[in-house]
């Protein structure tokens, strides 16, 4: 099964993304690795993770956004097929002063990396937790990726 297949059986439809900004691009491919630009959840996801959301909501908000990020690869590339293993991962987490549980939070993404692309998905990680993201969004993702070029 291919990882646009896997992702559809998971109820996830690939739409293809531009960047919202002219100076700014959804990726950069440099040598086998994609660097994609940070993504977050969908609209009306709003707030810290421990303050307005739980964390099996903060789970779902980085699997969400992990989805996110498959969906700018799919757009550079074409194809996950190409994606050849997630090499990082940087989750950063918008929570409530205290909050401890950002690796709880980010399993979100790095599940939703080893349902669709196997063995593949495995990666090294870092999952913090910040103060404040753009737009109060709870969560922000970048990952790099090796390809095949």
């Amino acid at each position: 099964m291919t990882p646009e297949e896997k992702l559809a059986e998971l109820g996830f439809t690939l739409t293809k993304r531009e960047s919202a900004l002219p100076f700014m691009a959804l990726g950069k491919i440099t040598g086998n690795l994609l660097y994609l630009s940070g993504a977050t959840p969908p609209a009306g996801w709003v707030g810290r993770v421990g303050e307005v959301y739980t964390v099996e909501q903060g789970y779902e908000a980085a699997r969400l956004t992990g989805y996110a990020q498959l969906e700018m690869a799919w757009s550079i590339l074409g194809d996950l097929g190409r994606i050849k293993q997630v090499v990082k991962l940087l989750g950063m987490v918008n929570c409530a002063p205290g909050f401890v549980d950002t690796p709880k939070v980010m399993h979100g993404c790095s599940e939703l990396y080893l349902e669709v692309l196997g063995e593949k998905g495995k990666h090294a990680r870092s999952a913090v937790g910040l103060q404040a993201l753009p737009g109060n969004v709870p969560i922000e993702i970048e990952t790099i990726f090796e390809i095949e070029v």
